[in-house]
């Protein structure tokens, strides 16, 4: 098994087309120079060590080291050793609410930001259990299905914004319902679904769907952002104070009650945000106290790294580079014929 211990530096990679581009567009520019300047094979031959090809080659060479310093940094890594553990843990379901309302600055930075945080928080703390992640706001969509691989739902975390969801509002109802779609139909336990939202938009279905949900088995927690008080909202846009049709400010105010009745319906607990290291430790530990399941599978408990090939490769690729002289026009002292 292969892995890069850091993926998130392959991102990096994408210079490459951007240079290939760079370079083919100074390619055409010179020969449109040298063809404004007379002959091009008369103008080649004052050209001192040209070989055809060669500046080509040199930045392939340039290139490649980029590529494979840049796959050095990201740590290619392969597993050694495989062992046959017995994993105990849940099912878990994360729906973040990502409405517009999330921009609320009513604690800092805002709501969606500190509720990123906590995210960050619990995927750090959790080991063994299968995480999915979903986002709503008017509708709901599922961003990484059930697993145990929580460096994707690091990244989908870090990418969340509100603009990934056009219709806005806060349907928790359509949330928990792609959350049950989500867990095994046919287990009645180890499953969970934290809900994370300022729950101001009150959603009537969200009652009939958290009952289904604890019908089914599943034990419901809820995290309040915001504060009761509330703010005023702002247009991300035009940076202005959002008005409603009356010409008022626009105050959005966290619900807490509607949030504490839907996880005393899902036999769960209501958590405000304050600190976000203190809730996640708070959630983790709820969900290790629920009965666990087996998820006895192979995994790869020792690695060895690859990266000083990598980086050795592309250092050697960049003595290459700089070795293979570069050519330039021929010139003569006054007085004195060129060579």
């Amino acid at each position: 098994m292969f892995r890069f211990q850091e993926i998130h530096h392959l991102y990096m990679l994408a210079l490459v087309p951007l240079l290939v581009v760079f370079f083919i567009a100074a390619v055409y520019w010179r020969q449109r120079k040298i063809k404004k300047m007379g002959d091009e094979r008369l103008i080649e031959a004052q050209v001192m060590g040209f070989i055809p090809g060669r500046s080509t080659f040199k930045f392939i060479l340039l290139t490649l080291a980029l590529a494979t310093i840049v796959i050095g940094w990201a740590n290619l890594q392969a597993g050694d050793k495989m062992e046959k553990v017995e994993r105990k843990g849940v099912d878990v379901v994360i729906a973040l609410d990502v409405s517009k309302s999330m921009l609320a600055k009513d604690i800092q930075p805002d709501r969606l930001t500190r509720a990123k945080q906590l995210l960050m928080q619990m995927t750090d703390k959790m080991h063994n259990d299968r995480v999915a992640f979903i986002v709503f706001a008017g509708k709901s969509y599922l961003q990484v299905p059930l697993t145990v691989d929580y460096s994707a739902i690091k990244m989908m975390v870090q990418n969340v914004s509100t603009t990934m969801v056009p219709t806005q509002g806060t349907v928790i109802g359509d949330a928990i319902e792609m959350a049950m779609q989500s867990f095994s139909q046919t287990e009645r336990k180890y499953k969970s679904l934290i809900i994370i939202s300022d729950g101001e938009d009150h959603d009537e279905k969200a009652a009939q769907k958290i009952k289904e949900a604890a019908d089914a088995g599943i034990i419901v927690h809820t995290v309040g952002v915001g504060s009761p008080q509330g703010t005023t909202l702002y247009d991300p846009e035009t940076k202005s104070v959002k008005l409603d049709e009356n010409g008022s400010p626009v105050v959005s105010k966290l619900n807490e009650e509607e949030l504490k009745s839907l996880a005393a319906v899902g036999r769960g607990t209501y958590t405000l945000l304050q600190n976000a290291d203190d809730v996640a430790t708070k959630l983790v530990t709820n969900l290790e106290g629920m009965e666990q399941k087996n998820l006895g599978s192979v995994v790869y408990t020792d690695f060895t790294s690859y990266f000083q090939y990598f980086l050795l490769a592309g250092l050697l690729l960049l003595i290459a580079e700089w070795l293979l002289p570069g050519a330039k026009f021929k010139t003569k002292k006054y007085g004195v014929p060129a060579k």
